[in-house]
């Protein structure tokens, strides 16, 4: 495997709302559905690629992960479901913290126990517990912190 990490274009804005979408769905099937199918491609296609800073890991032309910045907040953080455990994610949140070597932070739901293991495994460290009530799924969150 051989991953490539470069900023998202136009032109990838449709596979982005697809790995967005199927991981979603997949690892977090518990959560309540934000928007259709179509809304959340057009939100990816109309906003997310084009104004927030997109970056997504390719192996052999396909994106097997997608990561948005904005400032030092890991805003949105997926791998294609067929990819994850394949070290796509851990070579992604590497890059994330090249990209800010001061720090990052992120929020993950509370009940998502792998997305949490695998941050923790990785330096980040738990700084604040929610019950949701200011995300728009409502679901108990943590806020986590990466010093260097």
């Amino acid at each position: 495997m051989a991953i490539v990490f470069r900023r998202a274009t136009a032109a990838d804005a449709a596979e982005v709302a697809t790995v967005y979408i199927a991981s979603r769905r997949g690892a977090a099937a518990y959560l309540p559905t934000v928007g259709t199918d179509a809304e959340i491609r057009a939100f990816v296609v109309h906003q997310m690629v084009p104004e927030r800073e997109t970056w997504v890991a390719e192996d052999s032309g396909r994106i097997v992960a997608v990561l948005v910045l904005h400032d030092d907040d890991v805003d949105q953080f997926y791998v294609a479901p067929g990819d994850q455990r394949h070290g796509v994610g851990d070579a992604m949140l590497a890059h994330a913290k090249r990209l800010r070597p001061a720090g990052l932070h992120l929020w993950a739901f509370q009940r998502n126990a792998p997305a949490r293991r695998f941050y923790e495994a990785r330096g980040f460290i738990a700084k604040k517990f929610t019950d949701g009530a200011t995300n728009m799924e409502r679901e108990a969150d943590v806020l986590y912190e990466w010093t260097p």
